[in-house]
């Protein structure tokens, strides 16, 4: 059994793998802001705790919290994210500075609170949850995959770090998955353009965001959390998870084709 800290558990990827890492008999924290949407996951056994990502003070005492309970942390699954779509002239920078608050600077935060407890242990596990946009952008999703690609070299760098300690650091990259992430993004894209220069091709690629989001092609959340379950449980995780709808052969395309070939398949297929 393990001690397992998972952020961003209150809905999608993250609810559905902290109820299968309990099931699967860990000592499962699910942390979250919405402490209202974690309340069904004490009827799996998922420990519920208060987390503000952004807030350091909030992170130190989930950390404190955990250590105090368990003595230990074992594992650290940095789910916690959103998207933020918009044009980069149309996005305030505040919405920009926010979104790598979220996805990138709170979750450094709270692994440099983790990892005194991991070097002391001599061992532990950080999955940062990533996406296949930490390979290549979409269109209007500059910040969004901003915040993947800072992600992708921080945890490259974290990995050779702390590997001596006996800390092993892995990636997740989902492709795309049917929660409401698509739904949200496509939101704030077409808020973002209301009125601007790139309204109308905004409204058009939110129009299609939104279509994919609710339709069928997309992979099941599921995939992902045994994806993660796979990785907790394995001997020597891998250094990278690629999973999920579009995600290898997207990638593939990216490796291979032109650039401008690339970018124009990406704007057809928004």
């Amino acid at each position: 059994m393990a001690i397992i800290l998972i952020t961003g558990a209150s809905s999608g990827i993250g609810y559905q793998t902290a109820e299968l890492l309990a099931q699967n008999g860990h000592k499962v924290y699910g942390a979250a802001r919405r402490m209202d949407k974690l309340e069904k996951l004490k009827n799996v056994g998922v420990e519920p705790i208060y987390l503000d990502i952004t807030n350091e003070a909030s992170c130190r005492k989930l950390v404190d919290t955990i250590i105090d309970n368990e003595g230990q942390i074992d594992i650290l699954i940095n789910n916690a994210g959103y998207g933020s779509y918009g044009a980069i002239e149309d996005v305030p920078l505040e919405e920009a500075k926010r979104q790598f608050e979220v996805n990138l600077f709170g979750l450094a935060a709270l692994t440099k609170l983790v990892l005194p407890h991991m070097r002391h242990q001599k061992a532990g596990r950080i999955i940062n949850i990533s996406s296949m946009g930490g390979r290549f952008t979409t269109y209007f999703g500059a910040w969004y995959h901003a915040t993947k690609y800072a992600l992708e070299a921080f945890s490259d760098a974290l990995r050779m770090e702390v590997k001596p300690f006996g800390i092993d650091v892995s990636l997740i990259e989902p492709g795309g998955i049917k929660t409401n992430w698509g739904l949200i993004a496509a939101d704030h894209l077409a808020e973002s353009a209301k009125g601007g220069t790139y309204e109308e091709a905004a409204l058009k690629t939110a129009t299609g965001m939104r279509k994919q989001y609710s339709g069928n092609m997309m992979s099941d959340p599921k995939i992902i959390s045994k994806t993660i379950s796979k990785a907790v449980s394995s001997k020597r995780m891998r250094a990278r998870y690629l999973i999920g709808f579009g995600a290898k052969p997207l990638v593939f395309l990216h490796t291979i084709l032109p650039t401008r070939i690339f970018d124009w398949l990406i704007m057809r297929a928004s």
